[in-house]
């Protein structure tokens, strides 16, 4: 008899994409378990069995949507290239996931409101800009060691180029005919590099 198939990972992610279904549609107070619980096709056991609460969900859920974000700029910051072209490929990645990210946007900022009531959530958010902004200050220090940009303090850079990111989606929010995401990424980022250039 072969062994039993591990599934666990399979089964998280199940919960964790009805989650995000559940959440954009009805929010994080609105949502119950039963809705988690239909949406995943699975019973109420096995979701307890992957995670004991709503709240474990959605701390899981900060992680999983903010991750893929924090790989693509660990690479760059990692990878040889020139500070310029790093911030660059890091904004190509951030345009490119920028489909995703709408699909998403419902749940960031149900994230946001959170924040202010729920000390976990507020440290999970915490932590995700603290990694982001770690990552960028380096490709920043590279632009100043190597003279493409002029002496700046590079956590001040790194904040504003998470800021022209998170910022540009957040106006699309409020406003879709202003905004286009992917155009003012671009055109934030390049005017930033401009301000750095040496």
């Amino acid at each position: 008899m072969s062994p039993r198939q591990d599934v666990s990972q399979e089964r998280r992610a199940q919960i964790l994409e009805a989650a995000i279904q559940v959440f954009s549609r009805k929010g994080f107070d609105q949502a119950r378990v039963d809705d988690l619980v239909a949406e995943a096709g699975l019973s109420k056991g096995a979701l307890y069995w992957y995670f004991k609460s709503k709240d474990e969900i959605i701390l899981a859920l900060i992680e999983r949507v903010f991750q893929q974000d924090l790989q693509q700029l660990e690479a760059l910051t990692n990878s040889r290239v020139s500070a310029v072209e790093g911030i660059r490929r890091f904004t190509d990645a951030a345009i490119r996931d920028t489909r995703d990210r709408m699909r998403r946007v419902p749940v960031a900022y149900e994230y946001l409101a959170l924040a202010f009531r729920s000390r976990p959530v507020q440290r999970a958010l915490k932590g995700y800009l603290g990694h982001y902004i770690d990552m960028l200050i380096p490709l920043v220090q590279r632009g100043i060691n190597t003279g493409e940009f002029r002496r700046i303090d590079p956590p001040e850079a790194a904040i504003a180029a998470a800021a022209i990111i998170e910022g540009t989606l957040m106006l699309w929010v409020f406003d879709r005919e202003l905004v286009e995401p992917a155009e003012h990424i671009r055109a934030g980022i390049e005017l930033l590099l401009r301000g750095l250039a040496a």
